[in-house]
């Protein structure tokens, strides 16, 4: 299991940002406004393709399909195979255009790699700003479909397929869902109303939802003040593990001054498969597990933000989550002596645990413990009592077993022992009624 910001089922690319709570979005073209004359006469520089500049008034009497993608967006490279299969079956009748932000450099170098030369009848505009301006957006995969010179529809990739491209083309009844990405810096479905009004201030707000939400990728964000106090967060598209997750790892931060992992969560529930995404065979998400979540509270309560977020949560997830000590089996890290053997020589700092071969140079201690509560075999926790406050060099072969990690720390008089301690843990339960 991982945290909120490592998990691959995105179904957008989104970077994750810091937001203060000012709430203006730009406006765009909405569905059924025609295309500006601009849009037909400029011309845009393209790579893959025998001119380097082609113009979208050669395709007026098309469907057009602008694909906005990136290099590095998994999703969108996944779509490259359809995206090609669907302009080589519908031919004249379609236009698809890939359309990029990123240089002439990135592209050229991909469609040079041996995943890239697949796609030698795709050509893609580089260092893109006039459609992106045109059609804003959030993440990408994103598809614009343009028919008859007017924006007829924006979706996600999952939608563009041969049935749907039939569809607009003969004038059926289109089953495409509009997808309009939702701006990260506007709390969750809090209306455009708000912004017209003067003299009111934002001081509560909570929006609590299961279900995915498609106009919005997967991930979260802050609300700052103006000091850049966090006093809100907003998470989409996340089960529920996720979100409990980075609570956990503030409150342990405020209140144990202590490493926040999975080791330190106890799951207590009957379904605990309820709290984690379901993957589909194809890596995606059906949206079953999925929640969306926004809370902030005012300016000046903001210390408080994540004890109002667990209550917020308790209230209405299904499940009681606390923060409480546990009598836990541990390995419990010691000196076996009063020989210094761990002082640093000083110089750059380093910690490579649990990497092979796994060093600390002049940093603490706790630097170990922390990688050791993290994503290894070893499902027990460990605790330091050692009780050694000032930095350390320190050098092992690597995070295999207990046994060959208690042999290698000898040598500096460190030892780990099995013991059970209170500690302080996250635990889930089923909420009784």
């Amino acid at each position: 299991m991982k945290n909120i910001f490592c998990r691959g089922f995105m179904s957008f690319a989104f970077t994750i940002v810091a937001a203060t709570t000012s709430f203006a979005q730009n406006k765009s073209l909405k569905i059924g406004d025609s295309l500006p004359e601009s849009f037909w006469t400029t011309p845009f520089s393209v790579v893959n393709h025998s001119q380097k500049t082609i113009y979208l008034s050669e395709d007026k009497n098309k469907l057009i399909l602008i694909d906005f993608w990136s290099t590095w967006c998994s999703a969108c490279l996944m779509s490259l195979p359809k995206i090609e299969t669907l302009q080589q079956k519908f031919g004249n009748k379609v236009k698809i255009l890939p359309v990029s932000s990123q240089d002439k450099v990135a592209l050229q170098k991909f469609f040079s790699s041996s995943n890239g030369k697949k796609y030698k009848s795709m050509m893609s505009t580089y260092e893109d700003k006039k459609l992106h301006d045109l059609f804003p957006h959030a993440g990408v995969p994103f598809i614009i479909w343009i028919k008859d010179g007017k924006l007829f529809n924006t979706t996600d990739a999952g939608q563009l397929t041969e049935q749907t491209i039939n569809e607009v083309l003969s004038g059926d009844r289109s089953s495409l869902q509009t997808i309009i990405q939702i701006d990260r810096a506007r709390p969750l479905m809090l209306s455009e109303d708000y912004d017209r009004q003067r003299n009111v201030q934002l001081l509560n707000y909570s929006f609590f939802a299961k279900g995915k939400i498609p106009d919005i990728g997967a991930g979260g964000t802050y609300r700052k003040t103006a000091s850049g106090k966090i006093h809100g967060r907003q998470f989409t598209n996340l089960p529920l593990w996720d979100m409990y997750y980075a609570i956990g790892y503030e409150l342990f931060k405020q209140q144990d001054k202590t490493s926040f992992t999975e080791k330190r969560m106890i799951i207590e529930v009957k379904e605990p498969e309820k709290l984690m995404p379901i993957e589909k065979a194809d890596g995606s998400n059906d949206g079953a597990n999925l929640f969306n979540y926004e809370f902030i509270i005012p300016e000046q309560k903001y210390d408080s933000l994540y004890n109002y977020m667990l209550e917020d949560l308790n209230r209405y997830s299904g499940y009681t989550v606390t923060l409480e000590k546990r009598p836990v089996k541990c390995f419990v890290l010691v000196r076996t002596s009063t020989k210094d053997k761990l002082a640093t020589k000083g110089g750059e700092k380093r910690s490579t645990f649990p990497r092979t071969p796994s060093i600390l140079r002049n940093v603490p201690l706790k630097n170990m413990v922390n990688m050791l509560n993290g994503e290894i075999p070893i499902k027990e926790l460990f605790i330091d009592e050692t009780g050694y406050t000032g930095n350390v060099d320190l050098e092992v072969s690597g995070v295999k077993d207990i046994a060959t990690l208690k042999k290698e720390i000898q040598k500096y008089d460190l030892d780990l022992i099995p013991q059970e301690r209170q500690v302080l843990m996250m635990v889930i339960k089923d909420q009784r009624n």
